[in-house]
Order: structure tokens, then sequence, then C-alpha cells
């Protein structure tokens, strides 16, 4: 694995710090709103391809290609985050306005946990060499099974693990996660959301950080790719919220991702493609899951569209009709 010293990691980090506290003084008090989302999502995306930049000049094209190819495929499989954390609020009523302190909080747990998991894959690669080949099957079992019924997020289970140690009440207390009733210290719901996204994160990470190493081995770049993708996940949530049910194709395409990136680390001594191959793919199947979602949501408008105005036409004609079969009726005796 390529060494990267101690001066740049202590950078990247500064950079990262930097960057979540500008997002968190921009971002407060800021309304929930598709145009603040897309604003956001932009920046964070730009700080992204600026910093793919940055590892493109400093330590060449190879290493930019396999960020590049690492970044998007991390963004393409934290929306199914996304979607997970929409049923996840709706399931325990959190308020809007605190939807964007419990996402902070869940986004900064998810980076922490994710570096120690980034860490230890590393690690195992080095030391056992055998385990990158169950990596890549965990990511092809991951893949398959998401095409046969989909993953559960596991924020079930976080809940009732929660409720075990420690009492939950049914009603929230401002922002607070902790909370008083009845004398003693019980968990308010806002708790065990920001419980529930750690447990979905480390969940998904399960699948996410061993398909990313099948793009690269290299610590660096693995932690980077992650952290600016996880990192845009609030804004990203915010924007795609309202609109969830709207990429039926996404979950599919993101099957299909894993499944390429599982058969590509299980034949990693037997053909070995080149990083252009996995962006190129990564690109293509992201890309056209949510071009076809978009067409097939276009498509079902029109069709409501067309069939509400043949429902006025029809009840138009309906009136004009009866207004016509009144007219010829008698309205009285006929005098002769």
């Amino acid at each position: 694995m390529t060494t990267v010293p101690l001066w740049a990691w202590g950078a990247t980090l500064a950079v990262l710090a930097v960057l979540i506290v500008v997002d968190l003084v921009l971002t407060r008090g800021a309304e929930n709103s598709l145009r603040a989302a897309a604003v956001e999502s932009a920046l964070w995306l730009a700080a992204a391809l600026a910093f793919g930049a940055v590892l493109w000049l400093w330590r060449g094209p190879a290493t930019g290609g396999q960020y590049l190819a690492g970044y998007l495929l991390e963004r393409a499989l934290s929306v199914d985050n996304v979607f997970v954390f929409v049923l996840l609020f709706v399931s325990l009523s959190v308020p809007t306005e605190l939807q964007r302190r419990i996402l902070f909080l869940g986004v900064v747990g998810a980076l922490v946990l994710r570096g120690v998991f980034i860490a230890a894959g590393g690690a195992l690669i080095q030391h056992v060499s055998w385990i990158f080949y169950l990596f890549g099957a965990m990511v092809l079992v991951a893949g398959a099974r998401m095409f046969a019924s989909g993953e559960g997020s596991g924020n079930n289970l976080a809940v009732r693990g929660l409720r075990r140690v420690l009492p939950v009440t049914d009603q929230y207390d401002g922002g607070r996660l902790i909370t008083r009733a009845g004398g003693r210290a019980v968990a308010t719901p806002l708790l065990v959301a920001l419980v529930a996204i750690a447990v979905t994160d480390v969940v998904f990470a399960l699948d996410s950080i061993p398909a990313v190493f099948g793009v690269t081995s290299d610590l660096f770049v693995v932690f980077t790719s992650n952290a600016f993708a996880v990192l845009g996940l609030r804004a990203l949530y915010f924007l795609l919220a309202g609109s969830a049910d709207r990429f039926v194709y996404l979950k599919p395409g993101i099957a299909l991702l894993l499944v390429f990136i599982g058969v590509k680390m299980l034949l990693y001594d037997v053909v070995h493609m080149p990083v252009w191959v996995s962006l190129a793919v990564i690109g293509a199947v992201a890309g056209g899951a949510i071009g076809a979602s978009l067409w097939h949501d276009r498509r079902l408008r029109r069709l409501r569209e067309e069939h509400q105005h043949e429902d006025v036409q029809h009840e138009e004609f309906q009136h004009e009709h009866d207004s016509l079969h009144a007219a010829a009726e008698p309205r009285g005796p006929v005098r002769t």
C-alpha cells in the first residue's frame, strides 16, 4: 500500500474539520428548502472535486482517477442511505426543524466510524492477503441480496438495543437527546434517531467500504473518497427526501454496481481492469439508473395528466348531455 506522509493526513483532517465548521455555520437556522439543499450539495460536490484535482496534481492521474472512482461509487451507494433515513424519520416522527441537527451529528459520527473501519480493513488486506477476496464475496452477496429483496437498515435492532440499556420516552423535549421523566433520565426519540442513523451507516459501510477497496487499496484515497461522500450526505438528504419515490431504478443500479465490483475483486488475479474502466462503469450505471428513473417518473406524470384530461372531457360531455336532455323535456302542461 502507498504510504502517505503524516503531514498530508494532518492537513487533510484539518481541511475536513474546517469544511464541517463552515457548513455548520452557513446552515445554522437555514430552512430545509430544496434550493438551499441544492446549493449546499453543489458546494460539497465542488469541494470533493477540488480535492480530487489537488490529489491528481500531487500524486498523478492514476491516484486522482482512483479517488474519483471511489467518490462516485460511495456517492451512489450513499443514496440508499438517504431513502432509509426518510423511512426512519417518518417512523419516529422526527420534527423537520430537528432533522438537520440529528443528521449533522450522525454524519460526523459515521465519518469517525468509517475511519476506524477503513484502517482495520487496510490492515487486514496488508497482513491477510486472502481477506481481499472475502471482501469481494461480501460485496457480491450484498449486490445479489439487494437485487432479490433489498437491504435492511438495522434501525429496528438499534431501537431495541437502546431500549434495553436506557428507558425511552415517546415525547420530544426540544433538541435534547436525554431528558428527565418521573425523576429518572430517559432517552428522547431524537437519541433513538441518532443511534439508528449511526447503526444504519455501519450496516451500509460493511458493503460500501469493501467496494471502494475494490477500486483502490490506497488507504488515503479510500478514506478521503468516503469522507467527502459522507459529509455531503446531509445536503443530499434534503435534496432527495421529498422525491425518494421517483428513483425507482436506483436500487437495481446500485445492486448492479456492487455485483460488478464484487466480481472485479474476485477476479483480480485473473483480469486486471484499469481505473478508467471502473470509472466508466460506475458513471454509466449510476447515471443510467438516475436517467431511467426520471424518464419513468415523467412518463407516469404524462399518463396521469392525459387521464385527468380525459376525465375532464368526459365530465364536460356528460354536463352538456344533461343540459340538452333537460332542455328537451317539457317544462309544464301544454295549452291548447
